[in-house]
């Protein structure tokens, strides 16, 4: 564990060698699974690269100098981190240069051109790089980050690199980070008093895919109630959207007044029918395989839905991809502009109309 940090040894392996060798890139782009601690690396890169008293190469900062202290602090002249603001659903142009009377003269792009406040280093860490989603946006950045300032880093953080603008990918060098292990999930969940006892921190990180921030979203009881609820639902043949959808509707617009509360709990449910049909998909096609092994074991309510799934006819493999496929499209646009209303309306029509028998475009 470095730094508090669990899970990523050999990416800090990684940084100890481009250090000892003087080699460290001006730019990088981390991805992986959110929570999982790519911004909390970040971070303490920075803290160790702006350290005043230790040596960059060891990434053993001090903690007391007057630059950690302020990177601890989040106050250093030479630490900026800039992420998705509240309520939006892109990063807006003016964060990196400025308002439009001062283009330019304040931003990201500006405040790391300058000279060092305090040592010989800048670090910026742009969290959220997903959602730079409009190659406006984006290019901002290429001056930049092809001609970055000297001693400077820059840090984009996103979960894929797929997600990224090949302008942006082919400017930075890429770093994975992979999903916290099972056991290193349940055992934070209860360091961090996040849950009741072990039994559940176990239960949660078994969902949690690897993600501390999805565990601590799962943690709601009535999040499972609601579960077991749409899985009964999408377990029939054909699907009760009048039913159905005005109560996905409902439970989303319950997580609260602001956006980002809705829309997790939407990717959320979105996340559980994908589970679900990717269990059912496997029963479809495997059935008869051994079950040793199965990476779906351990959830005995999804299994009792998909048997009654199977049950009701649902036994169309090429009906369930197509369901999948439509989950995941659907999942990609939760954080755009739509009426979330809309879109979750459209799409479980679409995974109605995709049943056996009648099987459509989706």
């Amino acid at each position: 564990m470095w730094q508090g940090i669990e899970g990523h040894d050999a990416v800090v392996a990684r940084f100890r060698r481009a250090l000892e060798r003087r080699r460290l890139a001006s730019t990088f782009l981390f991805v992986g699974p959110p929570g999982v601690g790519k911004r909390s690396f970040a971070l303490a890169l920075a803290k160790s690269l702006l350290c005043e008293r230790r040596d960059e190469a060891l990434l053993d900062p001090c903690g007391i100098c007057p630059s950690c202290v302020q990177v601890e602090a989040g106050t250093h002249p030479d630490l900026y981190v800039l992420g998705l603001p509240e309520g939006k659903s892109s990063i807006p142009i003016k964060l990196l240069i400025g308002e439009d009377e001062t283009r330019m003269r304040e931003g990201l792009c500006y405040d790391i051109s300058l000279k060092p406040f305090m040592g010989n280093r800048k670090v910026a860490i742009l969290d959220d790089a997903d959602y730079f989603n409009t190659p406006a946006v984006a290019n901002c950045l290429l001056k930049t980050l092809e001609e970055p300032p000297p001693r400077s880093v820059i840090i984009l953080i996103g979960t894929s690199a797929t997600k990224q603008l090949p302008t942006i990918r082919s400017r930075a060098q890429l770093v994975r980070f992979e999903p916290l292990s099972q056991e290193t999930v349940a055992r934070l969940l209860v360091e961090k008093q996040l849950v009741a006892d072990a039994a559940e921190a176990n239960r949660l990180a078994a969902f949690s895919e690897g993600s501390l921030s999805r565990a601590i979203e799962l943690s709601d009881p009535e999040l499972w109630r609601f579960r077991g609820e749409l899985l009964a639902k999408l377990a029939g043949e054909p699907i009760e959207n009048f039913r159905l959808a005005p109560s996905v509707v409902a439970f989303v617009d319950a997580a609260g007044k602001e956006a980002p509360p809705r829309r997790a709990r939407a990717r959320l449910l979105i996340g559980f029918a994908i589970s679900f049909y990717r269990r059912l998909l496997y029963r479809q096609v495997a059935d008869d395989a051994p079950r040793t092994g199965d990476r779906f074991a351990g959830d005995d309510d999804a299994e009792r839905h998909v048997s009654a799934a199977l049950k009701r006819g649902q036994k169309d493999p090429e009906a369930t991809a197509a369901r999948i496929e439509r989950s995941l499209e659907a999942l990609s646009h939760i954080d755009r502009n739509a009426n979330q209303a809309t879109l979750l309306e459209a799409w479980l029509d679409d995974l109605r109309l995709a049943r056996s028998g009648a099987l459509v475009e989706v």
